[in-house]
């Protein structure tokens, strides 16, 4: 298998944390490209919106972190990572919508401010101010979904886990962590001994260590990042208006296939 992938991508770490618990050999490629909406070969035939991840299986050519992760519990179904009852699997899928569009959108969104220099001086702070209320909102929603559990899935990860895994832990990175002894930052502990969960994260802080040129990069026209649905929505309801005008002027944004500019 060929996953196709960045590092940062919390929809690339949700599949590789997959993949290592099912045990499955898999090599990684970061498309030549990715971010500036230009990427081909293979990878862009595979992936119409350009967007990693994106799994290879033979035959198979599978796009959507979701998709992926659905793909991967069909074919090799051990071991299992939904649970059996139908209202787990519900509530598992539930956690991992709102992770992948509420949360993604926030973190998103300070990607923006600290490593793409979008807002600056008091535009910025305003900004981190609202994401870091919105997180606090977003955290306060899943330890109520944990409860009195070990992990998100009840007694065994799973599925869940590893939805909330890489949007928790950015929290973290970006200094929005829950305090120690929380129910999140011990879950968190919890999941960090995981092998596949070490790896996946050590990956992404790697990664994260060479953001320093993302602004100038940005400036070049050599990235042009992809303002999609709820990323859009965070901006325009989260002080960013004035961002996505300047994005637009400057042609350093653009949005989804097929009506990506």
């Amino acid at each position: 298998m060929l996953l196709y992938e960045h590092p940062l991508s919390s929809y690339a770490q949700k599949v590789k944390i997959a993949l290592r618990e099912k045990g499955l050999d898999f090599k990684v490629e970061t498309p030549a490209a990715l971010g500036s909406g230009n990427a081909g070969g293979a990878f862009a035939a595979a992936s119409p919106r350009n967007e990693v991840p994106t799994l290879i299986d033979g035959e198979a050519r599978i796009f959507d972190s979701t998709i992926i992760l659905e793909y991967l519990e069909d074919k090799y179904p051990s071991p299992p990572l939904l649970p059996r009852d139908p209202v787990a699997r519900a509530n598992a899928r539930m956690i991992e919508d709102v992770c992948d569009t509420l949360y993604e959108a926030v973190n998103w969104g300070l990607s923006e401010i600290r490593w793409f220099k979008r807002a600056e001086g008091e535009q910025a702070e305003k900004m981190k101010a609202t994401a870091a209320r919105q997180t606090a909102e977003l955290q306060a929603w899943l330890t109520d979904r944990l409860g009195g559990s070990p992990w998100f899935n009840g007694n065994a990860f799973g599925w869940a886990d590893l939805s909330v895994a890489p949007y928790l832990n950015r929290s973290f990175f970006y200094g929005l962590g829950t305090p120690a002894g929380s129910p999140l930052a011990q879950w968190r502990d919890r999941l960090c001994l995981r092998p596949s969960v070490a790896a996946t994260f050590g990956e992404f802080e790697a990664a994260a260590a060479g953001m320093a040129t993302a602004a100038e990069r940005l400036a070049s026209g050599a990235i042009r990042r992809e303002y999609r649905d709820h990323r859009l929505e965070w901006m325009m309801k989260s002080g960013g208006v004035q961002v996505v005008l300047d994005g637009l002027a400057k042609n350093n944004i653009r949005f989804t296939w097929p009506l990506g500019n």
